[in-house]
This record gives structure tokens, sequence and C-alpha cells, in this order.
């Protein structure tokens, strides 16, 4: 009968094979983990796999337990070691697709931007700005400089829901000026956008805005010898339907806008009142498109709206209040995250209910075009068209076209590269009072992420205007500063 040990202590003894396993599974990592630390290069590639089979046959052979053959060595008896605290796939076994180049992807920690505040089922991202701007303007022989400090904010509020969404976005900018003359600037935007899922195929859509911002100098409708322009106010409102026909979409939308104009601080201590600008503009748009492909989708959009004045004439005896038409022919594309846009041509008019007033028309053709020639760098070109009343007695305004191109490439993870282009043409009919103009401008800037809550930010710009006749206006700026973000 055997003897009954007490289970107080324990006199076990390993046999030596059994230490050396032991202190080959402690010193060596396991053949899963060096898949996932070492780059994926073809010695790498091929030792691996040759630990791998020679493990199988070591299990096959009876010579050594599962648990074991993660043990194995590379062939010059060097283990399969690298840094794990840099490597986002550290002992993963389900590694993600190789690149192209062989060349693996490392954790960024700093990659991500601020995470925002969470308010509820809402997630708030604030942004603070401050710079220090030196700006010079010249026209003709006339020459003014000044330096400034500029303030902005802006921020989002973004739902956090499993249905529908609401996003509201808004910033401003104050100006103060340290030294020199020069008009300030100050601007306000805001703008909230409710998206309804309605059903799979339908979705509806409202909105609801506010933008401020003070007319520049330069402006066609600008008064002269003004030390303040007027101050434009502009109240948006909007609703939206889109459904999905299978191979047709078909989409609605109804638009409505309100402009009040300041008055404007003339140099000899006078105001010059500019209620005769303030109107209400509605407008009916309605598309429909073609799914040629999943890609490409030609469509066929047309518009019509109206422009009531609150007062029946301006100052100079005019009615300007007006009805516009347009219809747009075009095509949407979307080839993935490399190439989407569209771009369409078009007739738009303006009539007038002043007998005296010329219609205003023309063809049109808008376009926006993303472009992501490689990560990190992404741009986007632009042109658009658009009519401009005019406050100028006897003339009815100008065809506006617009071309424009910025981008972004990141130099570095935290270095942020900026560009952006823009000419436009203002042409006004031929034989009035007013003068077509061009106007170019270009900058460009850097901004340096210390980490996600601070950026450091530098630009420059150029801004130069032509006529037909008379001086041009060259327009210089340069400013650096810093953003705080949360």
């Amino acid at each position: 009968m055997t003897q009954f040990q007490p289970r107080t202590k324990s006199t076990r003894v390993l046999r030596p094979a059994a230490w050396l396993l032991a202190g080959c599974a402690l010193f060596s990592p396991p053949a899963a983990f060096a898949q996932a630390l070492l780059a994926p290069t073809d010695d790498t590639a091929a030792t691996a796999s040759a630990a791998t089979r020679t493990g199988t046959a070591a299990i096959q052979a009876g010579n050594a337990s599962p648990e074991t053959t993660d043990s194995i060595s590379t062939e010059a008896g060097e283990p399969l070691l690298t840094d794990p605290t840099v490597d986002e796939d550290f002992a993963r076994t389900n590694l993600r697709e190789n690149s192209v180049d062989g060349l693996r992807q490392q954790l960024n920690i700093a990659q991500d931007a601020a995470p925002g505040i969470r308010l509820g089922s809402f997630i708030l991202k604030p942004t603070l700005g401050q710079t220090f701007n030196f700006e010079k303007t010249k026209t003709g022989s006339d020459t003014e400089s000044r330096s400034y400090l500029e303030t902005g904010l802006k921020g989002t509020l973004t739902s956090d829901w499993s249905r529908h969404e609401l996003a509201i976005t808004g910033g401003g900018t104050w100006q103060r000026n340290v030294s020199g003359s020069g008009e300030t600037e100050p601007t306000a935007d805001f703008e909230a956008t409710l998206r309804l899922d309605i059903s799979n195929d339908t979705t509806g859509t409202l909105k609801a805005g506010y933008r401020f911002e003070r007319e520049d100098a330069d402006d066609p409708n600008a008064v002269a010898n003004a030390t303040s322009q007027s101050n434009v106010n502009q109240y948006t409102l909007g609703a939206g339907i889109e459904h999905d026909f299978g191979i047709l979409r078909g989409s609605a939308k109804v638009d409505f806008d309100r402009y009040t104009y300041g008055d404007v601080d003339l140099d000899n201590g006078m105001s010059l009142s500019r209620e005769d600008r303030d109107r209400n503009e509605g407008a009916l748009t309605l598309r429909v498109g073609y799914e040629l492909s999943p890609a490409l989708m030609p469509f066929l959009e047309a518009s019509a709206g109206r422009s009531i004045y609150d007062l029946r004439q301006d100052t100079l005896g005019f009615e300007r209040s007006y009805d516009n038409y347009g219809l747009r022919a075009g095509i949407e594309a979307d080839l993935g995250e490399k190439l989407t846009g569209e771009i369409a041509l078009g007739y738009e008019t303006y009539r007038f209910d002043d007998s005296r007033l010329d219609e205003l028309g023309g063809v049109t053709i808008d376009g926006l075009i993303n472009w992501s020639p490689q990560r990190g760098t992404n741009i986007t070109y632009g042109i658009s068209t658009g009519l401009e009343p005019s406050t100028t007695p006897g003339e009815s305004g100008a065809m506006t076209y617009t071309l424009s191109s910025n981008g972004t490439h990141e130099l570095r993870s935290n270095l942020l590269a900026r560009w952006s282009n823009s000419l436009t043409f203002r042409n006004y009919p031929s034989g009035g009072p007013s003068e077509d103009e061009k106007v170019w401008m270009t900058g460009a800037g850097l901004t340096w992420d210390v980490n996600r809550t601070l950026a450091l930010t530098g630009d420059v710009s150029y801004e130069r205007t032509t006529r037909d006749t008379g001086p041009s206006t060259d327009t210089a700026r340069v400013g650096v500063g810093l953003t705080l973000r949360r």
C-alpha cells in the first residue's frame, strides 16, 4: 500500500532536459512574436519560415512539444528581437498586409489631433489663436502700413448619435492695430447643419447660419474717401432632401438669405447710410443624376429665385429687385480617396424690375476637384462663376470668374506646409461706367505641432488688384502666432 505524502512540501526534481527547455522558452521570444517585431525583409522572412518548418517537424517527430517550438532561434543562433515600444503590431499573429516597398508602418503616438471635450452626446473641439501681423498696402504712389494683433476663436460641436447628425461650426477674428494706420477687418461665421436619416435611401438636411464681415476697400461697391467701410451681415436658412431611386438620384433644396449693410464712416466725420442695399434672397434648386457607375454620375440642375430689396428704389431711383434663373449640366466623379469632385457648365441670368437696367447673365462654369497624389498631400482645385449686382447708377453688375487652388503637405508628422492661390476676373458689360478688374492672391504657411494642444504658425501672403485704367493696389502680409487646441 502506498504511503500518504503530505502536501505541505514538494520534493519534485526537474530533469536536466526540462531545465534546458525552460531556459530556451524564457530567453527566446516566440516565433509569432518575432514575425510581428521584425521588418518583413526577404532574409528575415526566409529565416522565420525555416524556423517554423523546423518546429513543425519537431512536433511531428515527437521530439518537442507545442509549448517549446515557439522558442526556436534562427540558424545563425540569434533570437528574433526588436524594440516592442515602437511597433503597433507587437504580439499580433494576424498581421496586416505589407506595404509595396516592404517597409512597416510604425506607431505614431502624436499623429492624432486634439481629442476634444465630450459634452453628453456631443464632442466639442475649440481652437484659440493669437498672431502678430505686419501689412503693407500700396496704391499708385500712396503707401500705408500697419502692425496688428489678430485673435481668432473657432470650434466644432458634433453629435455622436447612432442616427442623424447635428454639426455646429463657428469662428471669428478680431483685429487691433498696434502701430500704423489701416482699416481692421473683423469676421464672424456660424453654421448649424442637421442631417436627418429618414430611410436608407432618403436623407433630409436643415441648416441655419450667420456671417459677418467688413466690406473691403477694394470692393467695386465700396465708398471712396471712407475711413471705415460698411459692415455686412448675412443670415441663412435652408432645407433640402435627397432620395436614391437606384440608378437615379434626385434632390431638392430651398435656400433663404438676408443681407443687411451698416453705415459707412466718411473721412469728413459724417456717415452714409447703406440701407438701400438691404435685401432678401430666396431660391429653389432641383437636381437629378444618373449613375453610370459607382464612380461617375452625370447630372442636370435647374434653379429659380427672387431677390427683393427692402426699399423699392435705391437712393438714385433705381429698382434693384430681380428674378434669377439658372441651368447647369455636369458630372460627379468619385474615384476613391485619391480623386473626387464635380464640374458643371451652364447659364445664369438676373432680370431686374427696372427697365433701365440691362439683363445680367452669361455662361457659368463651376467645379471642385480634390486630389491626393500621395499620402499626406491634399490639393484642391476650384473654378466658380458668380453674378454681382452693382450699386453704380445705370450699372446692372458684373460676371465674376474665380480660379483657385490650395493644398497641404506633411513635411513631417508634426510639420504641415500650406499654400493657396486664386485669380478673380470681374467683367462688366462693355460701355458701362465700371471698369473690369483682376485680383490675384497667393499665400503660404507652416504649422508646427509642438504637441496635441499647442502649435506654432507662420504665414505670408500677397494680393494684387489691377484695373483697365487707374493705379493697381498691392498688399503684402506676414504673420506669426500660436494656436491652442483642445
